[in-house]
């Protein structure tokens, strides 16, 4: 038995390798997992991944909780006698690294099999990378030093023998630009300029797609050699023909000899890139080399006067004294130990308390000041990211702004992609502006409306009496940090309060004995019809949670909103002295919900509740009458008033108004949060920390874990688990969440099933991939099918497959364009919005790199639904580990990957 464990340990440990080798050890979910070690690494052979797991597991070398599987570190570190890992140097005896990979200088090259490879090009292989072996045996910080060497070696020209073209090599590489459906016919001249003849013995393409061509008079092979004489030159032709857009690469490898007999053979190597673009891609192509935005250098901000502006209608002070503020917001200033704790969370040094506290698991008794060193982090990042719009920058030495001709009063600055939350910009939000040539004085503007490429800012008289007309500006743009001191002040008030037991739930004894349903007449008689939903409805009301909250959770378009709704209007018809907070992450899911209670709930009962920071113009007119928006200004009643509504709507942080307003804890009766998976935990616990009493109020969260989650930018904060959502973490970590012999306890959560949004062929792969192919297919057939018979399908199957970058949805069809393909979640949102029609392009070389996409890609195939680029290589394995090789980019920048993914460097 012992052996047999250690056995499949040593499966394991090459598997965990393998992840490494292709950098994703970062994947911790044991579905997904499980399907990279059945497609990619073992093929589906023996053993199972299950056995594996097993072994792992009691042997330490793994940790499992639930779904989640984490590797131990120290568990593998397993080393030879030379230093590498079982996996490694039992390959290093049959494996070659590629020439390609080496010459990208690629610091994590991969080792691949070329046993399967034609005699004469596997022995081109080994010999070629009988040079580069020793580099690999080098410490981990010589070996970019050491590829850089032997590049330069192999591109060299040697011992009297040159390979030139009729177009000029560049570092050995040759890029041809041409315009799609053309022919490209390079010429390549061998010449002997040396003193001593030259045999050319052998030339290969090292890996090479089906659109190259290589052509030679006399058929040069090692059983053909071709002399080369003193002054002897020979031509080889090199076709290129596609029609196809696309960056197609060939490294070609020239083998030689200065005699037949006894002499060692040596290369040189071309590379040679055929770049096939239209018309319109030369006309969008970039004018200067993609760079990274470097480390900017730090400045100290020298002391001076701030003369405040104008805030827009709503912010008045007086708007805001009907609801006193009773219950403080602290300032929540960053501390001054985070810059040294940032420094050393990037290279092991001091802090170790912080660093351990970051590192710990959550728990009850961490809370309150583990997500506050995280919120710390986080508004960090954010300050570093929203500088970079900050004028003067690369593109504008200074900003010019002119008078609103509405409104005399109000100055206009260009912010071209503000629209786009480039930078994000709210009303209420604030700049500061200052002359140039100006440093004692700095003018506070507010932002009063966002419209297109600009913003009006309300300013001091100061400023308006001495403003012309092309006067130049510098500008600074800064957060508004209202939203994480909510959050701060929840994270505290959870202790506070003592939320424990909502926040780290427990099952009760005979939690299922003691719960009698109630028989309901539903007002959506059609949910009567869904058993999930009817019975998610029944167990809300009945409460049979309590303490812990309940949840709903299923994909897009299995009615998780709805079941919502209908929980609130019959808590509010069958409870007397019910109060309810329903709330969402975002005004137009807040919106939403409060649109369907009022469809049979009286307006005078209902009160939605905006933020000033929402543009008045954005506020639906059918909400307008029981809403706080009077005229163009909010108003925010007395909590006596407040507390007379019998359902409340807000979203997560305008209910931090209500807490501000000292609404006591225990008043509201139900608290109910709608797409609790996109928001942060902070930001869910905001209506909670304050408001509910966690012994009598009962608590509803509704989302999918399975989408993505909350979106942040600070790494660390990702790193140490900030973007969990309090629905993905109650699912992940809590017994009472989770199936139990197959099947979920239905007292503290449902899974809806019924799926009423999407063609069966549309829900096929996330129903395989993300719901244990559980989702049942219910949309319309009328309008699942409206677009079967669209004559560009190239079978009438719901997939169309093309060639790949943001999603755009309508509301029965959807295109995919993704611009991060890495992100297993990012396919699942995007699948699961289409109904009728979805069409995705793509790189399919580029997404079969990553598995989901690439089972995705597959089924397709397999259906006739996919169209376009087809590589069919000569050596196909071997172009599909060259495609998966990514190059790092040795620069650093201070912004974080979602400001570079929100505003990426192509768009200036």
């Amino acid at each position: 038995a012992n052996v047999r464990v250690r056995s499949l340990c040593k499966i394991g440990l090459d598997f965990f390798e393998f992840l490494k080798e292709t950098n994703r050890t970062s994947i911790t979910d044991k579905d997904q997992l499980k399907y990279i070690y059945n497609t990619e690494f073992r093929k589906n052979k023996d053993p199972s991944f299950g056995s594996v797991l097993y072994s792992l597991k009691v042997t330490n070398k793994i940790t499992r909780r639930h779904n989640t599987i984490r590797f131990n570190a120290t568990g593998f570190h397993c080393k030879s006698k030379h230093g590498y890992s079982s996996l490694q140097f039992s390959k290093l005896h049959n494996v070659i690294i590629p020439c390609y990979c080496l010459f990208t200088h690629s610091r994590h090259p991969s080792l691949l099999p070329v046993l399967f490879l034609h005699a004469a090009k596997r022995r081109m292989y080994l010999k070629l990378s009988s040079y580069l072996m020793q580099a690999t045996l080098l410490p981990m910080n010589h070996n970019l030093c050491s590829f850089c060497t032997h590049r330069a070696q192999f591109i060299a020209d040697k011992h009297g023998i040159s390979i030139s073209c009729d177009q000029p090599f560049e570092n050995g590489k040759l890029r041809l630009p041409f315009y799609s459906f053309q022919q490209c016919v390079i010429k390549l001249k061998v010449e002997n300029t040396g003193t001593e003849p030259v045999y050319f013995t052998y030339y290969t393409p090292l890996h090479w797609l089906k659109y190259f061509t290589l052509m030679d008079e006399h058929k040069v092979t090692k059983l053909k050699p071709l002399l080369l004489k003193p002054g002897d030159s020979y031509e080889i032709q090199v076709l290129f023909n596609c029609s196809l857009v696309g960056l197609y690469p060939a490294t070609l490898a020239f083998e030689f000899k200065p005699d037949l007999q006894v002499s060692t053979a040596f290369y040189i190597v071309r590379f040679i890139e055929a770049h096939c673009i239209t018309s319109l891609g030369l006309e969008l192509a970039p004018e200067a080399p993609y760079k990274p935005r470097s480390l900017p250098a730090w400045k100290a901000d020298f002391p001076c006067e701030i003369v405040d502006g104008q805030p827009p209608e709503g912010y008045h002070p007086f708007l805001s004294m009907l609801l006193i503020q009773t219950v403080v917001l602290k300032k929540y200033q960053i501390p001054a130990y985070m810059n040294q704790l940032i420094q050393s969370l990037k290279r092991p040094a001091s802090f170790p308390d912080k660093r351990a506290l970051l590192e710990s698991p959550l728990s009850w008794e961490n809370y309150t000041e583990k997500f506050q060193l995280l919120l710390y982090l986080e508004e960090l990042q954010m300050e570093v990211d929203i500088k970079r719009y900050n004028i003067p920058n690369d593109e504008k030495d200074y900003a010019v702004m002119y008078k609103d001709p509405h409104n005399k009063k109000l100055l206009v600055l260009e912010v071209p992609g503000v629209s786009e939350n480039r930078p994000s910009v709210l009303r209420g939000d604030q700049l500061l502006v200052c002359p140039v040539g100006e440093t004692k004085v700095k003018y506070r503007g507010y932002v009063h409306s966002v419209q297109l490429d600009q913003v009006k800012l309300g300013f001091s008289s100061e400023l308006l009496d001495r403003f012309i007309e092309g006067m130049q500006f510098s500008v600074e743009f800064t957060i508004n940090r209202l939203t994480v001191r909510l959050q701060h002040r929840a994270a505290e008030l959870a202790a506070t309060y003592r939320l424990g037991q909502v926040l780290f739930p427990a099952a009760p004894p005979f939690a299922s004995q003691q719960t009698k349903l109630p028989g309901l007449k539903l007002f959506d008689w059609k949910l009567e019809r869904n058993p999930e939903q009817y019975q998610a409805v029944q167990h809300i009301v009945a409460g049979s949670s309590k303490p812990a909250p309940y949840l709903v959770f299923g994909p897009p378009g299995t009615g998780k909103t709805v079941t919502m709704v209908e929980a609130i209007k019959q808590i509010e018809k069958t409870e007397q002295s019910c109060h309810i907070l329903a709330c969402a992450p975002s005004n137009s899911a807040a919106d939403l919900l409060c649109r369907k209670i009022l469809e049979h709930v009286d307006e005078h009962k209902v009160y939605r509740m905006y933020a000033t920071s929402r543009d008045p113009k954005m506020v639906p007119e059918e909400l307008k009458a029981c809403s706080n928006l009077v005229g163009d200004s909010y108003i925010y009643p007395a909590k006596e008033e407040l507390m007379k509504y019998r359902i409340m709507v807000t979203t997560l942080l305008t209910a931090g108004r209500l807490v501000t307003g000292g609404i006591p804890s225990g008043h509201f009766t139900h608290m109910f949060v709608d797409e609790a998976g996109h928001a942060v935990e902070t930001e869910c616990v905001i209506p909670l920390a304050g408001l509910l009493n966690a012994e009598s109020g009962q608590v509803v969260l509704a989302g999918d874990p399975k989408q993505l989650g909350p979106i942040l930018r600070s790494p660390f904060a990702l790193k140490f688990d900030m973007g969990m959502s309090l629905l993905e973490r109650l699912m992940t970590n809590f017994p009472v969440y989770c199936k139990e012999d197959g099947v979920f306890n239905n007292c503290f959560v449902t899974k809806l099933l019924c799926n009423y949004r999407s063609h069966p062929a549309i829900l096929k792969v996330p129903n395989e991939l993300f719901y244990d192919g559980e989702l049942q297919v219910c949309a319309d057939e009328i309008l699942r099918n409206s677009y079967c018979g669209w004559e560009y399908l190239p079978k009438m199957v719901m997939m169309l497959l093309l060639v790949e970058t943001n999603m755009a949805a309508t509301q029965d069809f959807c295109f995919i364009f993704n611009e991060k393909v890495n992100t297993l979640y990012t396919f699942n949102v995007a699948v699961t919005r289409a109904k009728a029609l979805l069409i995705v392009v793509g790189n399919p070389v580029v997404l079969n790199t990553d598995p989901t996409w690439g089972h995705f890609i597959k089924y397709c195939q397999d259906e006739g639904g996919y169209t376009g680029f087809t590589h069919v290589e000569e050596d196909e394995d071997v172009v599909a580990r060259l495609a998966a090789l990514s190059i790092e980019i040795e620069v650093e920048t201070a912004e974080s990957a979602m400001q570079q993914h929100v505003d990426p460097e192509w768009r200036q």
